[in-house]
């Protein structure tokens, strides 16, 4: 199935405003922290620190930068250069050598003492940034864009990529959509987007600290108001809790 057939249907939608920048930016954002942290002020998580008990080590930052996969350790060789010789340098051997695992050896409560201490340093906020555009952004709108998919699909694809990971295998986001695109039996971009929500409540529902998939029936719902350009006012419930 090409999904680039998207283009010549009624449902097609411009991908020219992408979530990159600008309010759809902030949106996005809110409604990501909203899963992550249980509040739309995503500005005040670039200090956020813990260990969630999801065999993730350490997550930590705007969208949770974890120990176990290396993008925690690649946020602070980028503050590195910006800030060189920063309180956070000196775990860098440690989250290399227990990157892949779920321990905390090497780093224990200094790290995330130090993790607050730098939390409204606006290098230590731009080095995050820097990772999230590379490694989830940029990745979740190049598939976006070769999708034909509008803001709403665009939210969906990066809050996929920040749960799920940017790799190819059936758990992470590029086996995801790559599933997606070969069972959904229609070219109309509401079916494939619920398509693609199927496939990843059932990759969810793998791990424990995702079983609870609010932020699934949360994009369904935009998917039934047929609000594909993720236009405010929006509402919706994460957790239990009511957002607007």
């Amino acid at each position: 199935m090409g999904l680039s057939f998207f283009k010549n249907t009624p449902m097609a939608i411009s991908h020219k405003k992408t979530i990159a920048t600008g309010q759809s930016r902030r949106t996005t954002f809110a409604l990501v922290s909203s899963a992550e942290n249980s509040t739309t002020d995503y500005q005040k998580q670039y200090g956020y620190i813990e260990d969630i008990k999801d065999w993730r080590g350490y997550t930590a930052g705007i969208i949770g930068f974890t120990s176990k996969n290396g993008d925690l350790r690649q946020v602070i060789l980028k503050y590195q250069k910006l800030r060189p010789n920063n309180r956070l340098v000196r775990y860098l051997p440690a989250l290399k050598r227990i990157e892949g695992t779920a321990t905390h050896k090497g780093l224990g409560p200094n790290f995330v003492k130090d993790w607050h201490k730098v939390a409204n340093d606006k290098r230590f906020i731009q080095a995050q940034d820097i990772i999230l555009d590379q490694q989830y952004m940029q990745p979740a709108l190049k598939a976006a864009k070769a999708d034909n998919l509008g803001p709403l699909g665009q939210y969906i694809y990066y809050d996929a990529i920040v749960v799920h990971g940017p790799g190819n295998d059936n758990n992470s986001f590029g086996g995801i959509r790559r599933k997606s695109k070969k069972l959904a039996d229609s070219y109309n971009q509401a079916i494939y987007l619920k398509t693609f929500l199927k496939v990843r409540s059932k990759v969810m529902r793998k791990e424990t600290a995702h079983q609870d998939l609010s932020r699934i029936k949360t994009q369904q719902k935009f998917i039934n108001e047929k609000n594909f350009q993720l236009k405010r006012p929006l509402s919706w419930t994460m957790y239990g809790d009511k957002y607007h």
